[in-house]
């Protein structure tokens, strides 16, 4: 007999159906709560509400636990690339040599965008943030496809996605080579897709550039990382507005707006920042996890806690690893890096933070990589969009795919204004 979950409403019962997913997550299916009911559900930002189901990403917050298409994080960071992940997230399997090569060629000849687009970045002041350049650039590239924009037609979107992951990391490159003054540099085809863009970020035409593999190696755990995680605050902007039917172009440009926010994909700066005013003030960790519990201060502790994870975040265990191994090779001791330590184990021994779930997340450790890797920190959020462009793209995909995709998403409200009032003409006023 199938679960039903039973609601009593002014005397009377309803019974509403219970999911229950692969992993044995349960749900209530309230679809039918207002048309049954004349009630709706009120969850103010969306914590215990599923708008979707999905076969993407699974994560159990109180375990640690991440898989993409049910391959754990850990696997797929040691053995796997940011390529073959993003064919993994998009296309639900990992892929046959012959698929994986077929994608990396069309990614490698789709790197290119239109040349006239080039002008487009030219209208820009220097001091326009790349995420606002990253946003209008993506969605501008639109109007260069228009054969191409049909979200229910699988041999458009098919033809589309290599088009958006490989063109996105050339505006990403070209926006930093704008923001300093430098001039742009074309992708070369011989280099694979991390190595590209490092090519397209730091060389210049006055002399060669070697890429080194073990920058590469970490940048492309860094986006594997954060290739998708569930449904998000931008992740769940790009399903919304996808469900409009709006193009590809135009939900990733949405997406990429939602991650802009300093609660979301700006973490990793703020993490930076803070690790900084530590360090300008002589490095005393105690005092600044004083001040972080003290209410009354307006300091506050960035790359602890998670929305979702209730215990080590298993992306922050990776990226330490990362992060040590690179800077002992570079050889570069970074007074952020031994603050972050010493913060981190401070944190942890303390009742405050354990009682609290307070654990350190993936932002906590990626600004100090993308800080070692020269990138600037005006590029974290950049990079962010990077590494979770294949996540925004499968549930795009999935979306239209699904058998809900009819549903254009409209989320209802509890109105709290003013009930029916007379008009007052401007003279009475």
């Amino acid at each position: 007999m199938d679960e039903k979950a039973e609601l009593k409403v002014a005397g009377k019962s309803y019974f509403f159906p219970v999911i229950t997913g692969s992993e044995n997550e349960k749900a209530v299916d309230f679809s039918k709560l207002r048309d049954q009911t004349g009630y709706i559900t009120y969850d103010p930002g969306y914590g215990n509400t599923g708008a979707c189901s999905s076969a993407i990403t699974f994560i159990d917050g109180e375990k640690g636990i991440l898989r993409y298409r049910g391959i754990p994080i850990e696997d797929l960071a040691e053995k796997s690339t940011f390529v073959e992940t993003s064919y993994l997230l998009i296309y639900g399997h990992l892929p046959t040599k012959v698929e994986l090569e077929d994608f990396r060629t069309k990614l490698t000849y789709h790197s290119m965008i239109h040349e006239s687009m080039l002008r487009f970045f030219d209208g820009y002041p220097s001091s326009a943030h790349p995420m606002c350049i990253l946003s209008s650039m993506v969605s501008s590239l639109s109007a260069y496809y228009p054969e191409l924009l049909d979200p229910v037609s699988d041999e458009q979107v098919d033809a589309l996605v290599p088009r958006v992951l490989s063109k996105i990391r050339t505006i990403a490159a070209y926006s930093y080579k704008k923001s300093i003054g430098q001039p742009v540099i074309y992708p070369v085809n011989a280099l694979n897709y991390c190595a590209n863009f490092l090519h397209m970020m730091f060389a210049v035409p006055s002399e060669p550039y070697e890429v080194d593999p073990d920058v590469v190696d970490t940048l492309n755990t860094l986006l594997i990382l954060h290739a998708d995680h569930e449904q998000n605050c931008s992740t769940s902007t790009v399903r919304l507005v996808g469900s409009s039917h709006a193009n590809l172009f135009a939900s990733v440009s949405a997406g990429i707006s939602a991650l802009w926010g300093p609660r979301h994909g700006g973490a990793n700066q703020a993490v930076v920042e803070m690790l900084e005013q530590i360090h300008r003030n002589g490095g005393d960790v105690k005092a600044a996890v004083t001040a972080a519990k003290d209410r009354d201060s307006k300091f506050l502790l960035m790359g602890f806690g998670h929305r979702v994870y209730k215990s080590y975040d298993p992306r922050a265990a990776i990226i330490r690893r990362h992060c040590d191994r690179l800077l002992s090779k570079q050889k570069v001791k970074d007074p952020l890096l031994d603050i972050a330590k010493r913060l981190e184990e401070t944190a942890l021994s303390d009742p405050y933070f354990k009682e609290r779930n307070l654990y350190p997340n993936v932002d906590f450790y990626s600004g100090l990589i993308y800080r070692a890797l020269g990138i600037p920190t005006n590029m974290y959020t950049v990079m962010f969009s990077l590494g979770r462009l294949p996540g925004w793209i499968a549930h795009w995909r999935e979306m239209h795919q699904s058998s809900d995709s009819s549903r254009i998403g409209r989320p209802r409200q509890v109105y709290t204004g003013e009930t029916i009032s007379p008009y007052v003409p401007i003279e009475a006023r």
